[in-house]
């Protein structure tokens, strides 16, 4: 079981507008911040529900992206939400919302590359 996941961005302002654009027709959005004097490094942010933090983005990191996060949303039409949200935050797109059923028979998704390049994605499991 994963507790929580975080990467390094390039610019942790930037990064947190967008995520909290984005991420907010998931539900998701941003329950704390860590400042650089309190972890003795880089400032880090927490997004997450019900104030428990389960991604977490932080400074120190070069633009190169790589990473891939997978964010569980409710229902397609939140998928389709997501994905008009995080274009609209700056993201670019990697994929846009529909069936991929080569990963699951329900698996519907849409990405969306962040600041960074890293490859965001919401996906609904649910039959339509």
């Amino acid at each position: 079981m994963i507790d929580h996941i975080g990467f390094a961005v390039s610019n942790v302002e930037r990064s947190k507008t967008f995520y909290v654009d984005a991420l907010k027709p998931l539900g998701i959005g941003m329950v704390m911040e860590v400042t650089a004097e309190q972890t003795g490094a880089e400032a880090h942010a927490g997004f997450g529900k019900d104030n428990k933090a389960f991604f977490w983005i932080g400074g120190g990191g070069k633009p190169k992206g790589g990473t891939h996060v997978a964010f569980t949303a409710p229902t397609r039409a939140d998928v389709d939400s997501f994905y008009r949200a995080a274009l609209a935050a700056g993201g670019r797109d990697n994929g846009p919302p529909g069936l991929r059923p080569h990963y699951h028979p329900n698996h519907y998704g849409a990405f969306v590359l962040d600041p960074d390049g890293n490859n965001i994605e919401a996906v609904c499991r649910r039959p339509a």
